[in-house]
């Protein structure tokens, strides 16, 4: 059993090595470079098994009311162990402590091919209640369209108003 744990020194490194490992979701090293600077001015979250760091989790604060997972990785050989899961929990955790309704995460849309990985991913953000919003065509590439995924995170929020 593991645990979560707030990632503050070396998040680039430990982004290059999860995301580095994972050729068949991250396979162009200018955006794991791209991905291990921006996540050094974000909230990162761990998952440590055995002393290592099996998964990371990036979020982007987009307030008042919504979060951003903007990155989440899990080493291969971890695949399917509940990591991931952990993860999700972490970043509502989060959330709710920062007064946010919404819980966002962007993914690679169906692109009319084979690729069972990126179907996995979506699958998991299903079966982790979020929503698919949106696909915006262009957002990242035109050969990588966006896939918008939306969490409404349970309860009334602090200074919420009911009607």
């Amino acid at each position: 059993m593991g645990r979560t744990v707030e990632i503050l020194t070396g998040k680039a490194e430990l982004c290059r090595s999860i995301m580095g490992a994972l050729p068949d979701w991250f396979s162009e090293p200018e955006v794991i470079e791209a991905s291990a600077q921006a996540i050094e001015e974000l909230p990162v979250f761990g998952y440590i098994e055995e002393d290592l760091v099996t998964a990371l989790m990036a979020l982007k604060p987009h307030m008042p009311d919504a979060v951003e997972i903007a990155l989440i990785a899990t080493r291969p050989e971890h695949h399917g162990r509940g990591a991931g899961r952990h993860l999700i929990d972490e970043a509502e955790r989060f959330s709710h402590e920062a007064g946010a309704r919404l819980l966002t995460v962007k993914t690679l849309a169906p692109r009319n091919r084979e690729e069972p990985q990126f179907e996995a991913t979506r699958r998991f953000y299903d079966r982790n209640g979020f929503i698919r919003a949106e696909v915006f065509a262009k957002l990242w590439h035109e050969d990588h369209p966006c896939l918008f995924m939306v969490k409404p995170l349970a309860g009334v929020q602090a200074g919420e108003t009911t009607l």
